[in-house]
């Protein structure tokens, strides 16, 4: 399978892709540089996305970074022994690439979430925009920065005909604090009054894991068929961390804050073209689907 990149804006990506079928890993929240970031499913989610030929997606939150002078944040056993040097910033970016470099090939788009946005504001200076730069140098690869929210538009044909069709994925790292009981729900439909035209909505943030399929009544129309009205099916996702916070419920600002044990882990969004006849007519359905990794 062949596919392209192509940035059309600082935060719009077409995907194009050269099949009727394309699978995603869409990860959020990593938090690589703290300790309690659990290293060990990270690199076995990656070695599956390496297995199975999967590009991934980062949607905000890489790093924690809030170590650093200064930061209100800071708890200086959040820190990782090759992090404790006068250079911590330059530090994380360094060991980062080196950590990432046997990886680097499955990315294709790494967002902004809101720790990497407070280091910009209150440090001056953008660390992931420096690490995207130092790994494409260190592997020759064509990494993309994202925005902290965005689009890909995924291009997909289906079964080697001259019939292309596009799946729009809106992320947007997130915002709140999601909710104890109604995890993200009301994020989501939120986001389906802010933002318009997608088929895939995604976020982070709120370290939850989960995805749901809603609905909309819309008008389509054809020379053929005239106006109709349209079912147009959206797949909306939430993508968990792998910053496991609440360790034994001890104590802590996560476990103080009455939040819980959270779900690890990205999710694989699956799209595809399948062909159908409807009212004598062959159309083609958007078939999209998220799940989390099976190990």
């Amino acid at each position: 399978m062949s596919f392209e990149i192509k940035k059309s804006h600082r935060n719009v990506h077409d995907i194009t892709v050269d099949s009727d079928n394309f699978k995603i890993a869409m990860l959020s929240d990593i938090h690589w540089d703290n300790p309690k970031c659990d290293w060990e499913l990270l690199k076995s989610h990656l070695d599956y996305c390496q297995r199975e030929n999967l590009k991934v997606m980062v949607n905000g939150d890489f790093f924690c970074l809030m170590q650093g002078k200064g930061d209100r944040r800071g708890n200086k056993s959040d820190l990782r022994p090759e992090h404790k040097t006068s250079r911590y910033l330059d530090s994380i970016v360094e060991t980062a690439v080196e950590w990432f470099l046997p990886y680097a090939e499955l990315f294709l788009v790494i967002g902004y979430g809101n720790h990497e946005t407070a280091i910009i504001k209150h440090q001056e200076t953008d660390l992931l925009a420096r690490f995207v730069d130092l790994l494409n140098y260190r592997a020759g690869t064509k990494i993309n920065t994202g925005g902290y929210g965005g689009w890909l538009n995924v291009r997909l044909r289906y079964a080697k005909t001259t019939k292309w069709v596009s799946i729009r994925i809106k992320y947007f790292h997130g915002s709140g604090g999601g909710g104890i009981v109604t995890k993200g729900a009301i994020n989501l439909t939120r986001a389906m009054q802010n933002f318009g035209g997608f088929d895939v909505f995604s976020m982070g943030h709120i370290h939850e894991n989960s995805a749901r399929n809603d609905a909309q009544e819309t008008l389509k129309t054809s020379p053929r068929f005239g106006s109709q009205l349209h079912h147009h099916h959206v797949h909306m996702m939430i993508t968990g961390t792998y910053k496991e916070e609440f360790q034994d419920g001890f104590g802590g600002w996560h476990v103080e804050r009455g939040a819980g044990i959270k779900p690890l882990g990205g999710r694989i969004l699956d799209m595809r073209l399948i062909r159908k006849t409807k009212k004598g007519a062959d159309i083609l359905i958007k078939k999209v689907d998220s799940y989390q990794f099976p190990i």
